[in-house]
């Protein structure tokens, strides 16, 4: 079997770009992956272009060498655009060697851990007792984790005020869901050192799963500071790129919980090999996926195979989402997604329906300020 092309389709679904990717075969075995940067996407599908010229003839089974190839054959080393480039075509590869095995991906990764992986699900509103509300509809839909986030006021984030607005939601959605029902906060990096503890701090009575991305990725020993002063497990690592990133937080246990996306940070087998490290230091594994159901698959299949697996960004998972696109996707039922059955990634691509029917749209990512026009971290 020889790769014979590297096709990337950008499409534009609901608010954003989505970025698949499809490895083509002599045998008509095909794979699919997706590029993980969103609002970076044109410099994606070149990267990709160039990774291309490399791939074709190839072995397509041949995966931790076309992983080392891509990574160091051109010298310089790559950065997040190439990282995720290489991530969408990693996790095609994966789906070509299952679908050529007859074997869910899953089981190539060492195997089935568990039966169904649990997820969560995104909530708020624009008051304590709207978030409330949103709690108790994901509840008796069947969502066991909830996500609230730090929110801004009408694009303005100032960190005192949303600490504060942040822990009133909290307490309001405790209130409501009860002791039994997980909820985590994601920072989304809006808060420096000062303003993160404060808030993870008077947090701590409401009993959070764990705080998600307190800082940028820049500084990682600034997490000594947070760890010295907040008790609440930390969730970090969206934003890393490789595992050399993840270095420094596993190795001085500056996390808790790895929040590894598999779109950015060099596909399934990069991800095998942080999940396996993290498990040397009992740091367990809550997959980033804010994107498409490619990614959602690739999440589900490291899931299943890993035994230090704690929740999954649920992303798009229990919605409706690109049908016609992905006839076939990941199997989802009461906040859990489900063990696929078919060979591969288990879902299925609609080509001509992605030439036809989406498009790429340019957009600039979102954008916040504080009171005084200044720019801050969205």
């Amino acid at each position: 079997m020889k790769i014979t092309d590297v096709k990337t389709f950008p499409v534009y679904h609901g608010q954003r770009n989505y970025t698949f990717v499809k490895v083509e075969t002599d045998e008509g075995v095909y794979g699919l992956g997706e590029f993980g940067i969103t609002w970076r996407e044109q410099a994606g599908l070149g990267a990709i272009e160039h990774m291309k010229r490399h791939l074709i003839g190839l072995d397509p089974l041949n995966i931790e060498w076309i992983w080392q190839l891509l990574f160091r054959g051109d010298f310089f080393p790559g950065g997040r655009i190439n990282s995720a480039a290489i991530s969408a075509i990693d996790i095609a590869l994966w789906d070509i060697k299952g679908k050529a095995l007859n074997q869910p991906v899953y089981m190539l990764l060492g195997g089935r851990m568990r039966d169904k992986v649990v997820c969560y699900k995104g909530i708020g509103g624009r008051t304590p007792a709207d978030s409330a509300r949103s709690a108790r509809q994901r509840v008796e839909q069947g969502w066991q984790f909830l996500r609230l986030s730090v929110m801004d006021r009408e694009g303005i984030l100032e960190p005192r005020t949303a600490v504060r607005d942040s822990v009133a939601h909290f307490a309001a959605v405790r209130e409501e869901v009860g002791p039994e029902i997980e909820i985590v906060i994601d920072y989304h990096t809006r808060l420096d050192p000062p303003d993160a503890i404060k808030l993870g701090r008077e947090l701590e009575p409401y009993d959070p799963f764990f705080l998600e991305d307190p800082l940028r990725c820049e500084n990682p020993q600034t997490y000594r500071q947070i760890r010295q002063h907040v008790s609440t497990p930390l969730a970090v690592g969206e934003h890393y790129a490789t595992k050399w990133e993840f270095r420094q937080m596993i190795e001085e246990e500056l996390l808790d919980y790895a929040r590894i996306d598999l779109c950015i940070v060099g596909g399934l087998t990069e991800a095998r090999k942080i999940a396996n490290w993290c498990e040397t230091h009992y740091i367990k594994i809550v997959p980033h996926n804010p994107l498409g159901p490619v990614s959602a698959a690739a999440c589900l299949h490291l899931d299943l195979a890993c035994d230090n697996f704690a929740v999954q960004e649920a992303g798009l998972v229990g919605d409706p989402v690109m049908e016609d696109l992905f006839p076939l996707q990941v199997p989802y039922e009461n906040g859990y997604l489900l063990p696929p059955q078919s060979p591969g990634l288990g879902i299925e691509f609609n080509e001509e329906v992605a030439q036809a029917s989406y498009g790429f749209q340019w957009q600039n990512g979102p954008q916040l300020r504080r009171k005084d026009g200044s720019f801050t971290n969205w």
